[in-house]
C-alpha cells in the first residue's frame, strides 16, 4: 500500500480524532457515569436487598416448616440474588478508568455479565420445561393454599424489585438484571393462577402447564440477551450499522472523499459502536478536513463517536475488506 505522507496523515488523524473523541466522551461519560450510572447501581442495590432478605425468610421458614415448595423456591431465588450480585459487581468494575492492560477500559464487564446472565436464563427455564414434563407424566399432588400463599409473597417483592429496576434500560448488562426479575414475576404470577385453578376446581395439572408457559417466555429472553451479549464479546458489527452501504453513504457526504476501504466496526459494549477505516482522498483535498466530516457523519449519522481514520492519497494494492 503507497501513502504519501501516511505518518503525517495518520498523526493528525488521531490528533484530531482524539480532540473531537475527548469532548464526545466526556460528555457521554459525564451523562452515563455521574447520572446513569449511580442511579442504576442504586436500583440494583435495592433490587439485591429486597430479593435476597425475601430468600433468607423463604430459607428459614422452609427450614422451620420441613416444607420442600418453599425450600425449592428458595433455591430459584439464590440464582436471582446472584445473578443480581454479578450485574451490580460488573456495573461498579466498569467505572474503572482505563489503563495500559485495558486501554479500552472495563466497559466489557457489563456485557460479560449479561452473558453469564443470559446462560443463566436459559438454563432455569430449560429447568422448569423439564420439570413441567415430568409432572406432566406423573402428576403430583400440589398444595394450592401453600402456593397461593408463596406465590403472592414472592409476586409483592418481585414488583418491588421490578420498580426499582423499571426505566433503567441504558445498557445490556440492566436488561440482563431486569429479565431475571420478569422471570420471576412471571413464574410468580403462573403460580398464582394455578393455585386458583387448583384450589377451584382441583385440576393439579395447571401447575405444570403455566410453569411451562412462563419457562418459554424466560427461554426467549434468555436466547436474545446470550445472543446479543455474544455478538459483542465476539467483535461482531454494531447491528444497527449496515457497513455494505457505507461506503457510497461518506462519498455523497464527505467532499473530497474517493474510497474508504479496510472498515472495521465493532463495539465496547452496545452503546460504545468503534470504528476504523483507511479513507482515500483527492490530492487537493486536506487530510484533517476529511477527517473531520468523516467523524462528525459517523457520530450525526449512525453514533459511533470514537473513529480512527488512516488517510491515503492512492488507493490500496491489495484485496480490500
Amino acid at each position: 500500500m503507497a501513502h504519501d505522507h501516511s505518518a503525517h496523515a495518520d498523526s493528525h488523524a488521531h490528533d484530531h480524532l482524539h480532540e473531537a473523541h475527548d469532548h464526545s466522551t466526556h460528555a457521554h461519560s459525564h451523562q452515563g457515569h455521574d447520572h446513569g450510572l449511580p442511579r442504576s447501581a442504586r436500583a440494583l442495590t435495592w433490587a439485591l436487598a429486597i430479593t435476597g432478605g425475601f430468600l433468607i425468610i423463604e430459607a428459614i421458614g422452609g427450614w422451620y416448616a420441613h416444607s420442600l415448595a418453599l425450600l425449592a423456591d428458595a433455591g430459584h431465588m439464590l440464582t436471582d440474588v446472584l445473578s443480581l450480585a454479578l450485574a451490580l459487581a460488573a456495573m461498579r468494575a466498569s467505572g474503572w478508568s482505563a489503563d495500559a492492560r485495558r486501554t479500552y477500559g472495563y466497559h466489557r464487564y457489563q456485557v460479560l455479565a449479561a452473558f453469564v446472565n443470559g446462560l443463566l436464563l436459559l438454563a432455569i427455564s430449560g429447568g422448569i420445561l423439564l420439570e413441567a414434563a415430568m409432572r406432566l407424566m406423573q402428576p403430583e399432588e400440589v398444595a394450592g393454599g401453600v402456593m397461593l400463599g408463596i406465590a403472592a409473597i414472592g409476586l409483592v417483592v418481585n414488583l418491588l424489585a421490578f420498580a426499582f429496576l423499571h426505566g433503567s434500560h441504558e445498557n445490556i448488562n440492566m436488561r440482563a438484571a431486569i429479565a431475571h426479575v420478569i422471570g420471576d414475576l412471571l413464574g410468580s404470577v403462573a403460580a398464582l393462577v394455578a393455585g386458583v385453578v387448583i384450589l377451584t376446581t382441583g385440576w393439579s395439572t395447571a401447575d405444570p402447564l403455566l410453569s411451562a408457559l412462563a419457562a418459554l417466555l424466560l427461554l426467549r429472553m434468555g436466547f436474545q440477551l446470550t445472543r446479543q451479549a455474544g455478538h459483542v464479546l465476539l467483535e461482531g458489527s454494531p447491528e444497527h450499522l449496515d457497513l455494505s452501504g457505507l461506503e457510497s453513504e461518506l462519498i455523497a457526504a464527505v467532499p473530497g472523499l474517493a474510497s474508504v476501504h479496510h472498515v472495521h466496526a465493532w463495539s465496547i459494549a452496545p452503546e460504545q459502536p468503534v470504528m476504523t477505516l483507511h479513507a482515500v482522498v483527492r490530492e487537493a483535498i486536506s487530510g484533517d478536513d476529511v477527517i473531520a466530516a468523516i467523524s462528525a457523519f459517523l457520530k450525526s449519522r449512525h453514533g459511533v463517536t470514537h473513529v480512527t481514520v488512516q488517510v491515503e492519497r492512492v488507493g490500496c494494492d491489495e484485496p480490500c475488506r
